[in-house]
């Protein structure tokens, strides 16, 4: 939802806060956007990352379209603002079947993901009970991150089998976790490639056993930009881009100044002795993710900028407490004079942790003045 706010300026709102510059994100979008559809595929972005309602909008061009959640909270809110075709990438617990089906009821589509024959059961079984289709994709596991079944394991075609005899298998589904470690951009080409290959294995190998599949989905940030040829697949889900931080930065996925994300804080102290600037601003507000400690770069907490978003040299939050920040220069680097008072914008490490801290963006324009707030939707 989209509330609108007097203008007014980052000095006014009472700190920590976090704040979406509109242009970068729209930038963002576009960006993928426009080479998604060079690619010829379906754009799916993951609302994940803004669980907001205005961001998947301007993903979509300002009008709702196909959207992926990690929350049935996030299918409610959004199938309630008009989102009616949902993928919920996340292996669905049995008892998490009636929420969906409820969505099904009110003519939203509502697609759930498995990778184990006991899942698969439930929902076949379910839409038996219920005398409804609860469409499903198989996980599969494009390089060994987290769930998902390997492409050539004959377990794929007994989950296949179970689904398509109950009506219910829409497709597959994979996502290559471990390209947010692809340090190269031929690292990343590689892995948009070894995650296309994985998954058009999958529908291959289950078309070859007499089973239909339609839909045939990828993506991750890093594969979705660096993706050269999809063919085979269907559509691409991505999230993160929307707003991008340093881990996206520190690959090289977006740039420093893409980053549409950001949280305001206040200096509150200093400790010369220890060349620390003390804020409001703890792990509370920018949460614990540590993402560029293993990259080549370590941001630490978080890169600091002006209100202006012009980024301070070298100086980092480099530790936190739960609601103190502390602020320190990088080697070589003068520590500035931030007087008592002074407000600063932290960059992210990892935009989707970092935005879970909020219930609602401050959203600012060109001239950095404070023209909307947008609602996130919280809970599981």
């Amino acid at each position: 939802m989209t509330t609108t706010s007097t203008v007014h300026a980052l000095i006014d709102p009472d700190t920590p806060f976090a704040v979406v510059d509109e242009e970068k994100a729209l930038r963002n979008a576009q960006r993928l956007r426009a080479h998604l559809d060079r690619l010829g595929v379906v754009q799916r972005p993951h609302v994940k990352t803004s669980k907001s309602v205005p961001a998947a909008l301007m993903m979509h061009g300002d009008q709702p379209g196909p959207i992926t959640v990690s929350t049935l909270a996030e299918a409610e809110g959004f199938a309630a603002a008009g989102f009616i075709d949902i993928t919920y990438a996340v292996g669905i617990a049995q008892h998490k079947l009636p929420r969906v089906i409820e969505l099904l009821r009110r003519a939203v589509t509502v697609t759930v993901l498995v990778d184990s024959i006991e899942q698969a059961r439930a929902v076949a079984a379910a839409s038996a009970e219920e005398n409804l289709r609860v469409p499903a994709l198989i996980e599969i596991d494009a390089d060994g991150h987290r769930g998902g079944v390997l492409p050539g394991h004959p377990i794929l075609t007994r989950i296949g089998r179970i689904l398509h005899d109950a009506g219910c298998l829409a497709g597959v589904l994979t996502h290559a976790g471990e390209s947010y470690f692809a340090a190269t951009d031929d690292a990343k080409r590689a892995a948009a490639l070894e995650e296309r290959d994985a998954v058009v294995e999958a529908a291959q190998s289950l078309r070859a056993a007499g089973i239909t599949v339609e839909t045939v989905s990828m993506g991750s940030t890093p594969t979705a930009h660096f993706a050269e040829d999809l063919t085979g697949v269907t559509e691409v889900r991505a999230g993160n881009y929307i707003f991008f931080d340093l881990v996206m930065a520190g690959i090289g996925v977006c740039r420093i100044e893409d980053i549409a994300l950001s949280v305001v804080v206040t200096v509150i102290g200093h400790r010369p002795e220890k060349g620390w600037v003390l804020t409001d601003g703890g792990w509370m507000a920018t949460s614990r993710d540590r993402g560029t400690a293993r990259q080549f770069v370590d941001q630490g907490y978080g890169l600091i900028a002006d209100l202006d978003g012009t980024l301070i040299p070298g100086l980092v939050m480099t530790d936190a407490s739960q609601e103190h920040g502390i602020l320190t220069v990088r080697e070589g680097q003068p520590l500035p004079d931030l007087p008592i008072g002074t407000r600063l914008r932290v960059l992210p490490n990892h935009a989707c942790a970092t935005a879970a801290q909020y219930a609602r963006y401050h959203v600012i324009g060109r001239d950095r003045t404070i023209t909307d707030t947008w609602d996130r939707i919280q809970g599981w």
